[in-house]
């Protein structure tokens, strides 16, 4: 496919590199002269320096009447300039264009869009704070994402060195937990090989799994896993009032009852609005890391602390900070790949990445048109989950999955089917409507998609 990715900042560059790596024809159009050349140094990719909202460097990127680019994504920082440049590129020709919007009035009805003619508008706040609500909730997961519009999710729990499950094996697993609809789908060793595991894998103590399941059984997982079983919020603190604070402080409020919510944030007319526009949430103005005011709002009884300002660096020290103080949970927003592995290095419990979210995104839409639903790309182990609606009348449907001839290295997850969540076994037959929840790498998963249709 030929693609023109307008911006090269974390977004751009990252689905940049998967694109022009996957061996598509990519045209990067980016302004700032530091971005630009390093996208023409590190991808194997067309750069053209520029500003994308104009017709000229967009017409140097290839956008131009008649053109045959498949693809415009425009993810730079500036609302305003991604619109304008997809409509350029739509009423160019462009088959679809991707918008990335920063500001949440535009993505809070499909009009903008579709009156614009953009294919997809995209603002990741919403699905990175439901992200955040699911590790709050699930307190000894360590990385957490929704499947089957929520009624599923993949979670990560270390196996703690006092878990039943040390020295079980897979098989016995499954049949000493006959009701957990739970499917271990990968499983990351510390200092060994990584297992994509079968039925005669034995689980050891720190074994990180990734496990497919249906939410409401995630609290059995937790004893399973970790010995440990959450209770219901009652305490969290929220730092930054920005977009992605207000949505985790909102969601809270109208998801959650009961819940002591302690908003921060240092800019006092922000707090001041924040307050009008917020129910049960205490609005404070200060700063998010100051000993006296979390010790005097009960930091040491904080099921959770959700540092989401515009800097990783202050998310990762005061989430820090806060765990001293005695939080249950400390969560940090980061946004630079450099920080993904910090849990592992300081007492951080998650990090989660709203530009991996929005890269992710915009991906499933790329690849996976069509009837793929949600794709979740778990980057730390290059793999991914794929949603999967099977049309009407599928050619896989009645047969037998341990029939189908389905690619090695290619696992179903999971099967929604009406109101019912289960996991399959070889003698299941898929019927049409069907969710399929699939797990493969990165690799393979594009043969996964095409297999299922």
């Amino acid at each position: 496919m030929k693609i023109v990715i307008v911006g090269a900042g974390e977004v751009g560059f990252s689905i940049a590199s998967t694109l022009s790596a996957e061996g598509h024809d990519v045209n990067v159009v980016e302004q700032d002269e530091a971005r630009a050349a390093k996208a023409e140094e590190e991808l194997n990719a067309r750069v053209v320096r520029g500003n994308g909202a104009r017709p000229q460097v967009l017409y140097d990127a290839g956008v131009r009447k008649g053109c045959d680019v498949d693809f415009l994504v425009a993810c730079t920082d500036r609302d305003e300039a991604n619109i304008l440049s997809c409509w350029i590129a739509k009423h160019a020709g462009v088959k679809r264009v991707i918008a990335r919007a920063r500001g949440l009035e535009f993505t809070d009805s499909l009009t903008w869009a579709q009156d614009l003619g953009i294919d997809m508008m995209v603002s990741p706040e919403r699905s990175v704070a439901r992200e955040i609500l699911e590790l709050l909730s699930v307190s000894t997961a360590v990385h957490t994402a929704e499947l089957l519009g929520g009624r599923a999710a993949i979670y990560a729990f270390r196996v703690a060195p006092e878990s039943p499950l040390v020295g079980m094996s897979l098989q016995q697993f499954r049949k000493q937990n006959p009701d957990l609809i739970a499917i271990v789908v990968y499983v990351e060793r510390p200092d060994q090989e990584d297992v994509v595991p079968d039925g005669n894998m034995v689980f050891e103590k720190d074994d990180l799994c990734y496990v497919v399941s249906y939410r409401e059984q995630a609290w059995k997982l937790e004893e399973l896993f970790q010995l440990h079983s959450s209770h219901p919020l009652k305490r969290v603190f929220v730092v930054g009032g920005g977009k992605l604070g207000f949505q985790v402080a909102y969601r809270l409020e109208t998801g959650y009852k009961g819940v002591e919510i302690r908003l921060i944030d240092h800019d006092r007319d922000r707090c001041e609005r924040l307050a009008t526009e917020l129910g049960t949430t205490l609005v404070l103005n200060g700063d998010g890391a100051d000993e006296v005011l979390l010790t005097e709002e009960g930091i040491d009884s904080a099921d959770g602390y959700v540092c989401a300002t515009e800097y990783d660096e202050v998310n990762l020290v005061y989430g820090t900070i806060a765990k001293s103080l005695g939080a249950q949970k400390a969560i940090a927003v980061v946004r630079r790949r450099l920080y993904q592995e910090m849990p592992s290095l300081m007492p951080i419990d998650a990090v989660v990445d709203p530009n991996e979210a929005l890269a992710s995104l915009i991906l499933r839409y790329i690849r996976y048109p069509g009837n793929s639903k949600a794709l979740s790309i778990i980057e730390k182990i290059d793999a991914e989950m794929l949603e999967v609606v099977l049309s009407e009348k599928h050619r896989l449907e009645g047969t037998p999955l341990a029939q189908l001839g389905i690619p090695k290295g290619v696992l179903v997850a999971l099967v929604g089917r009406g109101k019912n969540v289960f996991v399959p076994d070889g003698t299941t037959r898929l019927k049409s409507g069907d969710h399929v929840v699939l797990f493969a790498s990165t690799a393979q998963m594009p043969v996964a998609a095409e297999f299922f249709g």
